[in-house]
């Protein structure tokens, strides 16, 4: 082999070392975390879910949809109502729309309080399976650019599935029997592909005792 071609090969190994050790890969949310708005500190999703429940989920229930004429929307024009009323935070059939409804307590059970609606139609509030993503995710007032991974995101969910099952659902047990009025905000999933109206369970957010109401956003079927 000549002496020149021997150097530029030694030459072109030495350059193929000095690239393998100059170049690598990091994972997408490792970069995010190093260079995000929480880097260098852990992420306190107590905190943050305290403060979202407070300053804009309990506000938003004020916009909460009529849950009775919401059922008639979905079973008319289905699209419509996902469209116009529903949020999630990703893409898919799973979606979940904000609700309030003054109803009529028809039993209690372990796990739940049927409820029978102005309407006919009966559905359960949630009492002991609290979990998911629907108490985080129903405003649409949470996006996912402000969190620096899916943990964070996660945790959220979980401590205000706590708020609920620590502050809301222990007074809905406590006053539920047979014919009481109960008025309620809540969050409802459904899937779009495979909608099902005859099992709806309803996530309470706010949730009162009594012959009012909690009024009627009025939905505009074109």
């Amino acid at each position: 082999m000549p002496k020149n071609a021997l150097k530029y090969m030694v030459l072109l190994v030495l350059l193929g070392v000095v690239a393998y050790h100059s170049v690598y890969f990091k994972r997408l949310d490792e970069v995010k975390g190093s260079a995000g708005p929480n880097a260098g500190q852990a992420f306190d999703a107590a905190s943050y879910a305290g403060t979202f429940w407070t300053q804009k989920l309990l506000p938003a229930t004020a916009k909460a949809t009529d849950f009775d004429a919401l059922l008639s929307l979905l079973k008319t024009d289905k699209e419509k109502a996902f469209n116009s009323y529903s949020h999630a935070l990703g893409i898919g059939n799973i979606r979940y729309f904000l609700v309030k409804g003054t109803s009529k307590v028809t039993a209690v059970g372990d796990n739940d309080v049927t409820v029978l609606l102005s309407s006919g139609q009966s559905v359960k509030l949630a009492t002991d399976y609290i979990f998911g993503n629907a108490a985080r995710d129903v405003s649409g007032l949470i996006q996912i650019t402000e969190f620096d991974n899916t943990m964070d995101l996660n945790n959220v969910s979980a401590e205000l599935n706590a708020i609920i099952r620590n502050t809301v659902v222990p007074p809905l047990k406590a006053s539920a029997k047979p014919g009481a009025t109960v008025n309620f905000v809540g969050a409802v999933e459904l899937n779009q592909a495979h909608l099902h109206l005859d099992t709806i369970e309803v996530i309470p957010i706010v949730v009162g005792y009594g012959a009012e109401g909690v009024g009627k956003t009025a939905l505009k079927v074109n």
